[in-house]
């Protein structure tokens, strides 16, 4: 019984230090899309995205992905982003739904984030403007 107490106690620990980190990851990703930076954005990108802009789904490098994103800023200046949930698929896929605006045109953003060894990558991100 005292061993099982023990492990219970242990994992939540480790759960608690997972969702702490990517507390401060979130903190991060929404720092750089406050800033309509694509640049420090994509510190956090995997790899390849799958980026999303209004229906136009690609799958990119890193480094395209950045381009992308640098243009679509550049077209849509930010004047406010903050997250509205965040969450884990059955899964346990993390996710973030955020709300982007823009002059007058507000996106609902989608993050998908991939477990990559020890760090949380983004694997997807969508902008859908409502």
């Amino acid at each position: 019984m005292k061993r099982l107490l023990v492990t219970v106690f242990i994992g939540f620990q480790l759960i608690g230090a997972a969702w702490a980190q990517n507390d401060e990851q979130l903190e991060s990703v929404k720092a750089a899309m406050k800033a309509g930076s694509a640049k420090e954005l994509a510190k956090f990108f995997n790899e390849s995205v799958d980026l999303n802009l209004n229906n136009n789904q690609t799958t990119y490098s890193k480094a395209q992905a950045e381009f992308v994103l640098r243009d679509f800023f550049k077209a849509n200046p930010v004047t406010d982003f903050s997250f509205l949930h965040k969450g884990s698929s059955k899964s346990g896929q993390p996710y973030a739904i955020g709300q982007y605006k823009s002059g007058a045109s507000n996106y609902r953003v989608f993050i998908k984030f991939k477990v990559v060894g020890a760090a949380q990558q983004i694997h997807e991100i969508s902008f859908s403007k409502e």
